[in-house]
């Protein structure tokens, strides 16, 4: 049975609206966590996100989380590609990403990442968290 290590979470907008950003070809960050390991040999890393976008019918965007503080394909731990339903509503995109693979450390950092085209904004809300566990 696992234990329980760590919870944390980044909530970059908490409404709608905000922060009204257009998307582009590279990554940006929205959410960025670290998570208390204790040097615990392959924790559970559990990691949860939202983000809202708003564009025209059909375009895409990219959600990518990395284990770190800066984008680094190498250390690209899950990816979603979402395309947009709907013209002008803003529409909530979830997230569900798992690291079993983790090195032991003291403390591991994840970031998520949006991309993607430019007709598309970031509306809001935006928010990541994560729960660390024993195996």
């Amino acid at each position: 049975m696992g234990v329980f290590l760590d919870m944390r979470t980044s909530m970059n907008s908490g409404t709608v609206g905000q922060p009204g950003l257009s998307l582009g070809p590279s990554p940006e960050a929205f959410g960025s966590i670290g998570l208390q390991t204790l040097g615990v040999v392959n924790p559970i890393i559990t990691l949860n996100g939202t983000v809202g976008v708003t564009g025209e019918l059909g375009d895409t965007f990219v959600v990518e989380i990395v284990r770190g503080h800066v984008y680094d394909p190498f250390f690209l731990i899950y990816r979603a590609e979402g395309t947009i339903g709907q013209n002008g509503g803003a529409e909530f995109h979830s997230f569900t990403a798992q690291d079993l693979s983790a090195p032991p450390a003291l403390e591991s950092v994840y970031t998520s990442f949006i991309s993607g085209v430019s007709t598309a904004v970031r509306t809001g809300p935006e928010m990541f968290y994560g729960i660390a566990a024993t195996p």
